[in-house]
């Protein structure tokens, strides 16, 4: 079972979010380190420059100290070490020293020992310390400025470390940015499915493509061209259903009216007895040829309809038409929605079939000293009750298989329930039997919970 916030491990929605993130992460540490690259260049210019600025600054100051020192008649005094303003750490000291090397100046943390020994001009590299030497008087005097050994690659791992660190907190910050916009943009594509999975053969109406990405409008179209092609090979399913069941009554009807004409017309005797039980063979074929299309059709198609439909007016006709067929109007109990009117999604075709079937088997297989219970709720429950023995929870599941039938003396060919519960499957309901009845010590029901069209549900809830 697939949890709700973790989507598929094939899904789109987790390659694209992966991908992206992956891709920013991958881009940003390119970008880091050419930025590496040219800060290494920026920083070597920078510091280099300060080299030289240092020793063009010391330059002057200390040829006048050490003129200030031979006119006071030092000239072989140790070297003068300036002292600091305040307490620091220098990363770059300095030394004056004359043509013999003789150290006459220094900073005050700087160590003689590390500079390099040989008095030449410009820039020069000593044990990964960095230094720049200027001459001036002559070639008598000489500044050499040295820096720190390992300040400038602390310097670049400082720099870089600032530009990868903020990568460690956006990752995450931008895969989730990521991830939900992905999701966001995943949502048409999401409905489309839901609604792909919505359609069925009962329910063929066209997938709305106007909120899907371009790229997705072409399947889009394809699949509503498909199920507008399976739509017309329904409809000629049906076509072929109606017209088969009209071309089927046409005949039996006559025979069987001419078969009632020669009861009339053949003196009693044997002739007439056999007349006789050709009209009911005829009569048991008129329904069971009318069962067998119903059942067909509720297997087929149809179930469901395009636009909502009001259910009341369907079981008022198949409710007078019960009666009339059974004479038996005075055992149906009826109990409609207080409105008058319930909404649903069911083809009134399919319903009639529904009500019909469960009706006859009510009044068929039903005590018929009791009432049979015709109940339409609000909240689109559809209930057949009638007394009578009570089945076996065995017995009603068999109940629902075609030519099956309970212990009864009644007629028929056991295919009422049968074609009911096509029907409520056709639908994506479901036909549930109860026995004993709800509040009975005996009885049967039949209970089905009708598709509701959506302003009908919002007004029962």
């Amino acid at each position: 079972m697939k949890r709700a916030f973790l989507p598929p491990k094939g899904s789109l929605q987790r390659r694209l979010g992966l991908a992206l993130a992956g891709g920013i992460a991958v881009l940003w540490l390119v970008a880091t380190l050419a930025a590496g690259l040219v800060l290494r260049d920026e920083i070597g210019e920078v510091f280099d420059s300060a080299l030289q600025e240092v020793a063009q600054r010391v330059l002057p100051l200390a040829y006048t100290e050490i003129l200030n020192r031979e006119a006071d008649g030092a000239d072989d005094a140790p070297a003068q070490q300036i002292a600091s303003v305040a307490p620091h750490r220098e990363y770059i000291t300095y030394i004056v020293r004359d043509q013999r090397g003789r150290v006459l100046l220094q900073s005050h943390d700087a160590e003689p020992a590390r500079f390099p020994r040989v008095l030449t001009p410009g820039f020069a590299d000593v044990d990964g310390a960095r230094y720049f030497t200027e001459s001036a008087v002559r070639g008598t005097l000489f500044v050499t400025t040295g820096e720190r050994i390992g300040h400038r690659g602390q310097a670049l791992i400082q720099s870089v470390r600032m530009l990868v660190w903020p990568l460690l907190v956006l990752l995450p910050l931008g895969l989730a940015g990521v991830w939900a916009l992905v999701a966001l943009s995943m949502r048409p594509v999401q409905a489309f499915r839901r609604d792909i999975e919505a359609r069925g053969g009962s329910h063929l109406a066209p997938v709305d493509a106007s909120a899907l990405p371009a790229e997705i409008v072409p399947a889009a179209e394809a699949v509503n061209g498909l199920m507008a092609r399976l739509r017309r090979a329904l409809e000629a399913e049906r076509r072929f259903t109606a017209n088969s069941a009209h071309e089927l009554r046409t005949p039996v009807a006559a025979a069987l009216a001419q078969t009632q004409r020669l009861i009339a017309e053949v003196p009693a005797g044997a002739a007439q007895d056999r007349a006789i039980a050709i009209e009911a063979a005829l009569r048991r074929l008129t329904q069971l040829s009318e069962k067998l299309l119903d059942l067909a059709k509720a297997e087929g198609a149809g179930t469901l309809a395009e636009t909502p439909q009001d259910l009341v007016p369907a079981l008022g006709f198949v409710l007078d038409d019960a009666g009339a067929r059974n004479s038996t109007a005075n055992r149906l109990m009826v109990d409609l929605p207080p409105e008058g009117r319930l909404l649903s999604r069911m083809d009134l075709d399919a319903f009639a079939i529904l009500a019909r079937n469960l009706i006859e088997n009510a009044l068929k297989h039903g005590d018929s000293t009791q009432p049979v219970r015709v109940n339409l709720s609000a909240d689109g429950i559809f209930r057949v009750t009638n007394a009578g023995p009570v089945i076996s929870p065995e017995a009603l599941l068999r109940l629902m298989h075609p030519f099956t039938r309970g212990e009864t003396a009644a007629n028929g060919a056991g295919l009422g329930l049968a074609i009911a519960a096509a029907v409520v499957r056709g639908a994506g309901t479901r036909l549930d039997l109860v026995s004993p009845a709800p509040g009975q010590p005996d009885g049967f029901e039949a209970r089905v919970a009708l598709p509701l069209a959506q302003e009908a549900g919002k007004r029962a809830t």
